[in-house]
């Protein structure tokens, strides 16, 4: 029998990060055998913490754009496409059959090229107001797992549906 395989992407902050390896928790006593990758960002607590609870890992050079005048600003461009190139190298190496994503920057690229590859993909939201990644990529995704109600001003309503239980739903359907 074939492992199952996940990527889990989500970071920057534990608001992020501790959902994300909720999820793969839940996958493993779901699963026999799973085999669940992270994407993270390097340099960000992701990159520590994931390896500390047993999780491989691998790190895009990704960072947020500021929303005010930045000369880091300057290289978001640059990062950016630097990292949909790895994010399709990782998924076409590891071949996975879900890539989810927790929101922060990591799960922005990934979940892009995911998209563009046709992969399954699910956004699980965990808080009351989406960070900007989570709201670009909420019309690219097929499914969303929402903590809230009333998620549909910042999500399209055929796609959320609600609880972080629906999570274990969907990904158990796909």
């Amino acid at each position: 029998m074939r492992s199952i395989k996940f990527i889990i992407s989500g970071g920057g902050t534990g608001g992020h990060i501790y959902p994300a390896l909720a999820i793969a928790s839940g996958i493993k006593d779901n699963y026999k055998n799973p085999e669940i990758l992270f994407v993270g960002a390097r340099g960000k607590m992701e990159m520590d913490r994931i390896p500390k609870e047993g999780f491989p890992i691998k790190g895009l050079w990704i960072s947020g754009f500021k929303r005010s005048l930045s000369l880091s600003n300057l290289l978001f461009p640059l990062k950016l496409i630097v990292s949909l190139l790895h994010s399709l190298l990782i998924i076409l190496r590891f071949k996975p059959h879900i890539v989810i994503g927790t929101g922060g920057f990591a799960s922005g690229p990934l979940l892009q090229v995911a998209t563009w590859l046709n992969y399954p993909t699910l956004i699980q939201e965990q808080n009351s107001y989406p960070g900007v990644t989570n709201r670009i990529l909420s019309k690219k995704v097929d499914r969303i797992c929402v903590a809230f109600d009333n998620m549909e001003k910042f999500f399209p309503k055929s796609k959320a549906q609600l609880q972080i239980q629906e999570a274990k739903n969907v990904i158990m359907n796909f």
